[in-house]
């Protein structure tokens, strides 16, 4: 439509710049008229400008405030051009993750202005990566993206990126050897949930009747649906006391799901919540057959994704700081809104303010913060915990042969998980280096983090040998060793009543973060960044000002499952009615 320019608006009057020639339409229903409107200190009119007046029904919202504008109409194009009219909302996001990075991103598109605060060198939290002074690159930890992590697939397409490998293969060790080898489950003829996993996971030791002692598990598994209810319900149980009290055998937890919970939920299975248990599983394996699917970024996160995001950022108006740590905000104790956001002596003033950094952050700003101190849920963060991480990368002097690219282990310590990964498989700049180049990362790793270097690389390329007995002949000619304590949520037994909300009690300050309440159902990197699109949202609404971030679903149940859940609803109501059914614990 050359030459024509169309405003979408919803929620209230749609604010066009005025003319002494003519009034802007009023939004009121759904119509088009043509306006002749004069620029700003120009006699110039634009005859050919359509306005869109959208109240749709469909979509059952009203029209959105937006600030002044100008309409250029230019041959054979369309754009809208805020004037210097109604001073854009100021967001303060306080994080860089996938969080923080998806709310200013949202933000930014929307007209508002952003200023993205991080505490560290570069954007990215755990996931950012940094090169070693030989120029090597390292990162905490090697993320992968599973199959339902379709929003970030989204904004990967939608920023043009292409940083991700393809669909892979894993494996399973412990020290007596191969334990599973798991294929690419979308190739497989599809069966019902979750006997795809069943079937085509390869167990090498683990028992046919050890496994079959896992189905009374299902029951748990359609009874936690993810709300409230649910969560309140399982929260305060152990991961082993829900499998012990639905008869799993002693194998089955050992070898199959404690490894699981090692590696998912980053701590043995006594030490995790029955809930978090339940969430983490049915939603990378249990909902859909190909939920464990999984895809390694071709190189560091921080750098294939994260470095070019916060570039288009920058290039559409949002600021990104560096090394800035907040220290307190700023209270209009008139209006119970926070004005601003303190790094020390520096001020930035705010009109909404979202929080997007983990726990260990949270709890060192909120005690020093006069503001936040002052507010119990804040407060009371000082109740949930973290996980330490130990991230170990070696180059090696020969080439070692790794059938899978990705590979988890347990029973080699008795509460720690790890992970090893073919780096010169996965990682674009390591595909032609002569010696193998293999990543080892230690999960619920604080009895390591006090070991020497050298300690750690011993350790590290012992356990390589029992898994792997080739790496027995290699020599490490290069290392990299990270240790970052309290890195990660840890989803203890009873600690869902101190997880925070996406809203809190001051009226513009919003939330974000894998460690955040909602109802989405994803979980790790997909829920932090729906998380912070969830938070962007919210302030689009308090302001009534841009669109709401289209937000991908999770699959729906399938279908048997969606009857077995309004059956098991149904016949969970009906127990209600009986006497004394909420008088035992």
């Amino acid at each position: 439509m050359s030459g024509v320019a169309m405003l979408q608006a919803q929620r209230s009057q749609v604010n066009v710049m005025r003319s002494s020639s003519a009034p802007p339409p009023s939004c009121n229903g759904l119509s088009l008229r043509a306006h002749n409107l004069a620029m700003a200190g120009n006699t110039m009119f634009l005859p050919n400008v359509v306005y869109l007046k959208l109240n749709s029904p469909a979509r059952g919202r009203k029209c959105r405030k937006m600030s002044s504008w100008v309409i250029k109409a230019v041959a054979g194009s369309e754009s809208a051009v805020e004037t210097s009219g109604e001073e854009r909302k100021k967001v303060v996001v306080v994080g860089a993750g996938w969080a923080g990075l998806g709310a200013a991103h949202h933000l930014t598109k929307q007209g508002f202005d952003v200023t993205l605060l991080e505490a560290g060198a570069q954007p990215g939290g755990l996931v950012a990566g940094w090169k070693t002074p030989g120029g090597r690159s390292v990162e905490v930890g090697i993320h992968g993206f599973w199959y339902p992590y379709k929003n970030i697939f989204a904004l990967v397409d939608e920023l043009g990126l292409k940083p991700f490998t393809q669909w892979t293969k894993s494996a399973q060790f412990s020290p007596a050897g191969l334990e599973v080898e798991s294929p690419i489950f979308q190739d497989m003829p599809q069966l019902p949930s979750p006997l795809g996993t069943f079937v085509y996971t390869q167990f090498k030791r683990l028992s046919l009747l050890d496994r079959l002692t896992a189905l009374p598990l299902m029951y748990a598994v359609v009874d936690f649906d993810n709300s409230n209810r649910a969560w309140e319900d399982y929260d305060s149980r152990s991961a082993r006391e829900l499998f012990r009290e639905f008869g799993c055998s002693e194998r089955v937890y050992k070898d199959a799901f404690n490894p699981m919970l090692l590696v998912g939920l980053f701590a043995p299975g006594e030490l995790c919540s029955a809930a978090a248990c339940l969430g983490m599983l049915y939603y990378f394996i249990l909902a859909h057959q190909p939920d464990f699917d999984v895809v390694w970024c071709r190189g560091t996160v921080g750098e294939m994704i994260f470095k070019p995001w916060v570039a288009a950022m920058q290039n559409s108006g949002c600021r990104f700081l560096s090394n800035k740590r907040v220290s307190d905000l700023e209270l209009d104790e008139a209006t119970g809104s926070v004005t601003g956001v303190l790094c020390g002596e520096e001020r930035f003033p705010a009109d909404a303010v979202i929080f997007s950094v983990g726990i260990s952050a949270m709890q060192k700003i909120v005690p020093n913060s006069k503001v936040l101190r002052t507010r119990e849920e804040f407060v009371n963060t000082a109740n949930l915990g973290a996980v330490d991480i130990l991230a170990v990368r070696l180059w090696l002097d020969r080439k070692i042969p790794i059938k899978m690219p990705s590979n988890a282990c347990f029973g080699f310590d008795t509460t720690t998980g790890w992970t090893f990964f073919d780096l010169n498989e996965l990682h674009d700049e390591y595909k032609d280096e002569p010696g193998t180049v293999v990543e080892a990362d230690f999960y619920h790793a604080n009895q390591f983090l006090p070991l020497s270097d050298d300690q750690i690389v011993k350790k590290v390329m012992d356990y390589l040998a029992v898994c792997i007995p080739e790496f027995g002949n290699a020599n490490v000619v290069d290392q990299a060793v990270v240790r970052f304590p309290k890195a990660v949520t840890h989803f203890f037994p009873g600690s869902y009543q101190y997880l925070m909300r996406g809203t809190t009690s001051f009226p513009n300050v919003y939330m974000a973060g894998d460690w955040i309440v909602n109802r989405h159902g994803s979980w790790s990197q997909e829920k932090a960044f729906v998380t912070g699109l969830e938070a962007a949202n919210r302030v689009v609404d308090q302001f009534e000002q841009g669109e709401l971030a289209s937000i991908i679903p999770v699959d729906a149940d399938e279908p048997h499952v969606q009857e077995l859940r309004r059956v098991n609803e149904t016949a969970k109501a009906l127990v209600k009615q009986l006497p004394f059914a909420n008088y035992f614990l």
